[in-house]
């Protein structure tokens, strides 16, 4: 399996080439050069593999597909130690759980930090880990987060050998809990820097990092966000453990609702589909800042600036630049990556949007790849919450109230809506006790987390800064 830059470069890559990189050289994202297509008998056998053998054996079978560099008993050890018991909580790791008539949840938030980005970054660790072992090479990670990446980024790489993480996050934009989760952990291979700005400078920073090619190369530089392919990937699987569960045929069809912000979640249901899963709708749940649903309504692609980039109650989604939404662009364009780098790297910067409205391809968005979207507010996030609470005796956080609310909207005789799950209540007490009245429970060994030291650097928004900093701790060490 190779792998292409949405952007056209003419160098194919390898899987375990592409892992420790983000960006294509030409800023584009990397994407297989074709995706696995699964017949009935391949979909009734995964059935039987998840039932009988669990979800890293699942996990097993459709990685295995993308990735051929990685010897088959290698990969399958590795999906072993990521997707236990242990670690998640549950032998069936993403169990399914009935919330009213034709609506699921998802539970995707099992694992260390309590939010969907452990499904893949447990395993992103393992990986970045053993190809670096195998090549005798470190990595320095580079990402942005606005809320969940972080944590699940730096809780699956502290102590690795061979890594060190610099994890930039808004200045003061994150809930008391998802800051304490990042900047309590004293490792030495841990570096936080808190950027003042919103997300998306975050995330601009990472770019212009990873687009400094000399830099990047002599640093060694790497990333973990969902530009990253193998996390990408990664998620795509619990697209199928949760058809399986929702379902007894194979030939059965069910539609997912995700919150998304920057398409990542969204973007490996569309690869599910893609391979050939039976997705009736991928339903895209924004908060107010809705660029996506905007998109999925008008055509029209417009990004924000950090001026119209609310802070919302649901923090994670607050990104108004979605870096994964070029994957679903090339795809939709009919994988034209000329039309696609015109889009991204000409329109966008000139111009700060681009509108395909009138294009003949945008009408294919709904009608070929299954997409619809929905918006929500901070009175529907309480009053879902409340509403799941009273009715159902279930806490759910505001993102996931996010898609509740909009997966409602979207709901079709016959066919299952399931609602991905992105992070446990505990994360956003504040807006719990506003819906419901009560504090929502916490693990036990995360009470008083807001309270330990911090180790946190403030820096401005200005990508010179950042280099500069990660050239001085590798210096250091």
């Amino acid at each position: 399996m190779l792998y292409l830059s949405t952007r056209g470069h003419p160098e194919r890559r390898r899987f375990s080439d592409i892992l420790l990189e983000g960006l294509a050289p030409d800023g584009g994202l990397y994407l297989p050069e074709r995706y696995p297509r699964l017949e009935a008998a391949d979909l009734a056998r995964l059935r039987r593999t998840y039932h009988e053998q669990g979800y890293a054996e699942l996990a097993f079978e459709i990685l295995r597909l993308y990735i051929d560099d990685i010897p088959a008993d290698d990969l399958r050890a590795l999906l072993r130690r990521t997707y236990t018991a242990e670690v998640f909580g549950t032998g069936e790791i993403v169990p399914l759980r009935h919330l009213e008539n034709g609506l699921w949840l998802e539970a995707l938030s099992n694992g260390p930090t309590l939010a969907f980005k452990d499904m893949a970054m447990q395993l992103l660790g393992q990986l970045f880990e053993y190809e670096l072992a195998r090549r005798g090479e470190t990595l320095n990670i580079l990402g942005a987060t606005s809320g969940d990446t972080g944590s699940a980024a730096e809780y699956a790489m502290r102590g690795k050998r061979g890594i060190r993480v610099f994890m930039l996050s808004p200045h003061g934009r994150m809930s008391p809990f998802q800051q304490a989760q990042m900047y309590s952990l004293q490792d030495p291979n841990i570096h936080n820097l808190a950027i003042e700005g919103v997300f998306d400078d975050c995330q601009d920073i990472v770019k212009a990092v990873s687009a400094d090619l000399e830099f990047k190369r002599r640093h060694r530089i790497g990333t973990v966000n969902s530009i990253n392919w193998a996390r990408l990937l990664a998620q795509v699987v619990y697209y199928f453990a949760g058809w399986i569960q929702a379902t007894e045929r194979d030939d059965e069809r069910v539609s997912f609702t995700v919150p998304s912000g920057n398409f990542g979640n969204v973007c490996a249901g569309h690869i599910a589909r893609m391979m050939g899963l039976p997705i009736e709708r991928l339903v895209v749940a924004t908060n107010e800042n809705d660029v996506l649903d905007e998109f999925f309504r008008t055509g029209v692609y417009r990004v924000r600036g950090s001026a119209d980039t609310y802070e919302t109650s649901s923090p994670s989604m607050d990104i108004s630049k979605a870096s994964n939404f070029e994957r679903f662009v090339f795809d939709l364009l009919g994988r034209d990556a000329e039309a696609t780098r015109r889009l991204f790297a000409e329109e966008l910067a000139r111009h700060g949007r681009f509108d395909l409205s009138a294009h003949p391809a945008f009408a294919r968005a709904r009608e070929v790849f299954g997409f619809a979207s929905g918006r929500s507010t901070h009175a529907d996030r309480l009053a879902t919450i409340r509403d799941v609470w009273q009715r159902h005796a279930m806490l759910i956080d505001p993102h996931t109230a996010d898609g509740v609310k909009v997966a409602r909207e979207h709901l079709q005789p016959g066919v299952p809506m399931i609602v991905l799950e992105t992070a446990l209540p505990a994360k956003f007490a504040a807006t719990i006790v506003e819906a419901t009245g009560r504090e929502p429970d916490r693990p036990a060994h995360l009470v008083g987390i807001e309270s330990l030291p911090k180790r946190v650097r403030v820096m401005p928004a200005d990508a010179a800064q950042v280099k500069a900093y990660i050239a001085e701790v590798c210096a250091a060490d």
